[in-house]
């Protein structure tokens, strides 16, 4: 693997293109807390101002997109960094410092029904957005199947140990399809992929920033709704989250944005089985990055998602024969080790 250069060669090129005044000591970068890719940001203190310079290398992280999508973004009027400058050669990147705060530690019961609906109010310039001018990859059938494909080899194979025989493997691939269909019947906005409270940022002015967005795809409606409301990092009432979800196409329908049409079953049906997709997923991602990448915090997200997982196949048992099946196996053969592992907890 090829080293990574150090901070300070980041440092010296910032200072550049910054136009820092010559003399005086070099400003000292803070290490910001990073996500699930390889990128590295720091804070620097640069005449006064405050920047977070990234260090995204090119052959592994999608900086071209970054850039591409923080534009669209930022012309619908939704928070996001400003860039100040970059090096795509490189993979070299100067933002608006956005602060500290993160929306998942200012939510409590008290305060997450007027956090949330802030946060739905963003994704409606976001759904507002032309899909029919937008360059960006689709959330096809190709890749959702490449997502629910990690559940098998990375979590129940790699973390778990348990070997899949053509049987199980034949279950699995009939309940992801109808997931999959799931999802393509869905109407297509652009879709964040990320859109939770780790990626919102309360602003002095009241607004929410946006970070983490380089993986935006057009893709069914509800993905980023289901992101945001059955958040893997912090849970809320079924019954709540399912009010949310319904005023949020309320919205869509006052506005007459995709979606919006739907009734109250339908979307519902979308919403959970979209969120199904998206949890299974995300079981093989954490096991991935604990397992390839070295980072065993996301072990401790584990028992929530596989909730929502069990849940949401359960809620289903009855009207869906292919879910059903797969709830029944995840129960029969993958509970009993999970309850064994060190990190199995109840959310």
């Amino acid at each position: 693997m090829t080293s990574r250069p150090p901070p300070s060669e980041l440092l010296n090129w910032a200072l550049t293109v910054l136009a820092r005044p010559a003399g005086g000591s070099l400003p000292e970068l803070a290490v910001v807390a990073g996500d699930a890719s390889n990128r590295r940001y720091f804070r620097a203190e640069v005449g006064g101002a405050s920047y977070i310079l990234v260090d995204a290398p090119p052959a592994t992280e999608k900086n071209t997109a970054f850039l591409a999508v923080r534009e669209l973004l930022a012309g619908a009027g939704v928070r996001v960094p400003a860039l100040h400058a970059a090096d795509l050669g490189r993979g070299y990147l100067v933002l608006e410092d956005l602060g500290n705060r993160l929306l998942l530690t200012e939510l409590d019961a008290n305060s997450v029904d007027e956090r949330y609906r802030a946060a739905m109010e963003v994704l409606l310039p976001i759904a507002k957005l032309d899909a029919r001018t937008m360059q960006l990859e689709c959330y096809d059938e190709a890749l959702l199947a490449e997502e629910l494909g990690r559940f098998p080899a990375w979590f129940a194979e790699a973390l778990l140990g348990q070997s899949l025989d053509d049987g199980e493997r034949a279950l699995l691939q009939t309940c992801f399809d109808r997931l999959i269909a799931g999802a393509l019947e869905q109407p297509r906005v652009l879709v964040h992929r990320d859109f939770h409270s780790r990626n919102l940022m309360p602003q002095a002015d009241g607004s929410l920033g946006v970070i983490d967005f380089q993986d935006a795809v057009l893709g069914p409606v509800t993905y980023d709704l289901v992101s945001l409301l059955r958040d893997c990092y912090i849970q809320w009432p079924a019954q709540q989250v399912e009010g949310w979800a319904l005023a949020y196409r309320d919205r869509l329908a006052a506005l007459g944005l995709p979606g919006g049409e739907a009734d109250d079953a339908t979307f519902l049906r979308w919403f959970d089985l979209m969120g199904l997709q998206r949890h299974i997923k995300v079981l093989g991602t954490f096991a991935r990055l604990y397992l390839r990448d070295g980072k065993p915090a996301y072990l401790d997200d584990l028992p929530l998602v596989i909730h929502y997982v069990l849940e949401i196949a359960g809620k289903y048992a009855v009207s869906e024969p292919d879910i059903a099946a797969f709830h029944r196996w995840f129960e029969g053969k993958l509970s009993p080790v999970i309850a064994r592992q060190d990190w199995s907890a109840t959310p």
